[in-house]
């Protein structure tokens, strides 16, 4: 079974959902028989790679709420990453375009080191002082920590078109899947999960799509030639 999960590093619910979702999933009995990818959604796909700005100001400027307002915000999210066993700096972060990251994350993929370098992403974003934002070399640094070839990283990032493609057409599939907000759970393309829904809402959802889930069905008599690994069957006379 296949979990594609349309997330932004930018987002603090997706740094949520995602350790919500991972909960669920560790005490799913068919864990091993789960697939995780994931796709990309920029929260803030207008944004010059040079904007950045103080998370504060920024949600002031985006909801018009006033900085009291912001701040009790993130100190709800700080409570609510806490809760999931999640560092969450509350005060000091900054806001920025996500695209080369997400460029990133594709190439990871074809590494298989995708799902290590979200979780990077998000803990150097969400945890840590320096920013990940306008700073190439924090993105190879935060790569080759998760096992991938810094020079071939670093090329990545300097070629803008590379991987850019797969970012676009993860974000035309999120529309036309219905998905307008962030984290987007999709399960066997059968059922969605929108948001960082609590473990328990996960679980049902992992159990429900996997009852649904089943090998193919042969309709097979046990007579028929064919060929396989040993070669193929010698018609006889």
């Amino acid at each position: 079974m296949r979990v594609e999960i349309w997330s932004d590093i930018a987002c603090p619910w997706c740094y949520v959902g995602k350790a919500r979702f991972e909960k669920a999933l560790d005490a799913f009995p068919h864990r091993d028989g789960v697939e995780v990818v994931h796709r990309s959604f920029e929260l803030d796909p207008g944004r010059a790679k040079s904007d950045i700005q103080p998370v504060l100001k920024m949600l002031t400027k985006k909801y018009g709420m006033s900085e009291a307002q912001a701040q009790a915000g993130e100190d709800n999210l700080g409570a609510q990453a806490a809760a999931e066993g999640l560092d969450y700096r509350t005060r000091d972060r900054d806001h920025g375009n996500t695209f080369d990251m997400h460029r990133l994350l594709h190439f990871a993929k074809e590494q298989g080191r995708q799902d290590e370098l979200i979780q990077a992403l998000y803990q150097a974003n969400f945890a840590e002082e320096r920013s990940v934002f306008g700073d190439d070399e924090r993105l190879v640094e935060l790569a080759a920590g998760v096992g991938l070839d810094a020079d071939a990283a670093r090329k990545v990032l300097a070629d803008p078109g590379a991987y850019a493609d797969d970012v676009r057409a993860d974000e035309r599939e999120a529309a036309e899947l219905g998905a307008n907000g962030v984290p987007f759970f999709v399960l066997d393309r059968k059922y969605g999960v929108s948001g960082a829904q609590p473990a328990e809402v996960f679980a049902q959802a992992l159990t429900q799509a996997w009852g649904e889930h089943s090998p193919l069905k042969l309709i097979d008599n046990g007579d028929a030639e064919a060929c396989g690994p040993d070669g193929c069957a010698v018609p006889q006379a």
